[in-house]
């Protein structure tokens, strides 16, 4: 049964927390969520799978641009991850569950699960694990349509929508490919709006739509015409 998630278009979503490397605050950290939540931003954030199915809250695939450490996310165990330093900080490779805790319900959370296949599954499943008793405003989101597919055969009782790109008939054929799945949102590429899909699902289905990711004027002013809130980086979007 598709839930409408109504937190998503209450405040701007800071995109992997309220980072900021100059600050020390790196993307997908305790300190740049802790950030975002003292401004009453909602949180977006990814998640990878570790070897031993933790979900884990990183964005890459692998480690080498935000670590020290060479190799895959999906190589190490949650343990092995949870022990290495986020290059720039003291910080350290969260669980999502972890996070969770530390924003226990304080600003809404948008999770982006990542690609893993073959053990998309896998990922699913633990995401929705670690929601299980969450009370706080959390969705989940992705652009891969069979880890949309498996959150929802989870039984989850969580929101979930599509992430997307694209414009033109091939990609909008695949992005209606999803509707019967029942997501309650769309995540579109904010330089590919406006467009003739966001605009049905907006007017005729009535789902609500955010964009990724605004980082200058003339993206936050496409928000405003052709979506209901904006995932941002990079600025203040209440100045």
């Amino acid at each position: 049964m598709m839930v409408s998630p109504d937190f998503l278009t209450r405040r701007p979503i800071a995109h992997r927390g309220l980072h900021d490397a100059s600050a020390g605050r790196i993307e997908n950290s305790l300190p740049a969520f802790e950030a975002a939540i003292e401004r009453d931003f909602a949180i977006e954030l990814d998640v990878q799978l570790s070897a031993d199915g933790v979900a884990m809250v990183f964005h890459d695939s692998a480690l080498d641009r935000l670590t020290g450490e060479n190799g895959l996310v999906a190589d190490r165990t949650a343990l092995e991850l949870g022990a290495i330093e986020i290059t720039g900080s003291r910080d350290r490779i969260p669980t999502l569950a972890e996070v969770l805790t530390l924003v226990a319900g304080r600003v809404p959370v948008v999770i982006e699960m990542k690609d893993n296949a073959p053990r998309n599954r896998e990922l699913a499943l633990a995401v929705a694990g670690d929601l299980v008793g969450y009370s706080g405003p959390v969705a989940v989101m992705s652009f891969t349509h069979h880890l949309l597919s498996e959150f929802k055969h989870s039984g989850s009782a969580v929101p979930y929508g599509l992430t997307a790109e694209g414009t033109g008939k091939p990609a909008f054929a695949m992005h209606e490919k999803v509707l019967p799945l029942g997501i309650s949102f769309i995540s579109y590429h904010v330089k590919e709006l406006p467009n003739h899909f966001i605009e049905h699902v907006r007017k005729d289905l009535g789902l609500p739509v955010i964009t990724w990711t605004v980082r200058t004027p003339e993206e936050v002013e496409a928000t405003r015409r052709y979506a209901d809130q904006m995932t941002f980086e990079g600025f203040d979007p209440d100045r």
